[in-house]
């Protein structure tokens, strides 16, 4: 007996930050069965015990070792069989960037990839970790398991996705190498990119970030970058995808997704 699954991304911009604009609030009124969120920008130490255990989930997080910096992590109504912290390179999960929780026959994972905006040296680093990361998609696709990855990919895949797409092109991001890798997750791993397939020509309405600089908030100067990317089968049970923007608890929107499966 299937029913209604419903899954959650967030890029929190700073657990602190968002749990003080309302973020847990929303969450109790969601019911959904898994929220993932990006960007933590702090430690265990920093987290209160609500930040930890809201009600009716536990939370599993992966830390970043340096203070106020990155961090993932999952909300689950349920223990899981195993958690898997980090892609098993040292200088990537120093970061704290990856975390799977493995159910049976399912794995959902929250992931944020390097931006390399802040120059160079952070591209580079992006590179270097989608390189390593393709490996482990190309498993993760063969590990027997459905899977959904939540996360903010720093990468908005094609012109629909974000307004300003032509002043972007050799903006990281944006940039024909960072596409291109993106394709290949989908169209060589067979990895299905689950709002595109809901709504294949959305615009405007599937922006999911915006910059703090400008009025790109107020005119919808956004892009595209947070995802649900799953395996197949799950991704054709997934019934409807909408971006929350009524409330701010970031400078990311929440992309919440509902599926017809059962775990």
């Amino acid at each position: 007996m299937s029913h209604m699954f419903r899954v959650i991304s967030a890029n929190l911009n700073g657990i602190r930050s968002a749990v003080s604009k309302g973020f847990l609030d929303w969450l109790a009124e969601q019911n959904a069965d898994f929220i993932c969120v990006q960007e933590l920008k702090a430690q265990a130490a920093d987290l209160s015990p609500e930040m930890q255990q809201p009600a009716g989930y536990q939370g599993y997080f992966h830390y970043a070792e340096k203070k106020g910096y990155s961090g993932v992590g999952i909300y689950a109504r349920r223990q899981p069989d195993q958690i898997i912290e980090g892609l098993g390179v040292p200088e990537i999960d120093a970061e704290g960037r990856y975390i799977e929780l493995v159910f049976g026959n399912f794995s959902i994972i929250s992931i944020y990839l390097p931006s390399g905006s802040s120059g160079e040296h952070r591209q580079t680093a992006k590179f270097h970790f989608m390189e390593h990361f393709y490996r482990h998609l190309a498993e993760l696709a063969q590990c027997g398991r459905e899977v959904i990855l939540c996360g903010d990919w720093n990468i908005a895949h094609q012109e629909i996705d974000l307004k300003n797409w032509k002043g972007n092109l050799k903006n990281s991001g944006f940039l024909p190498e960072e596409r291109a890798w993106l394709t290949r997750v989908f169209n060589e791993l067979a990895w299905v990119d689950v709002y595109r397939r809901l709504y294949p020509d959305a615009t405007g309405d599937a922006y999911t970030w915006w910059s703090n600089r400008g009025q790109a908030w107020a005119k919808n100067v956004g892009w595209r970058i947070d995802y649900q990317i799953a395996t197949p089968g799950i991704a054709e049970t997934a019934q409807a995808a909408s971006i929350y923007k009524t409330q701010r608890f970031s400078d990311h929107a929440p992309l919440v997704m509902d599926y017809t499966w059962s775990l």
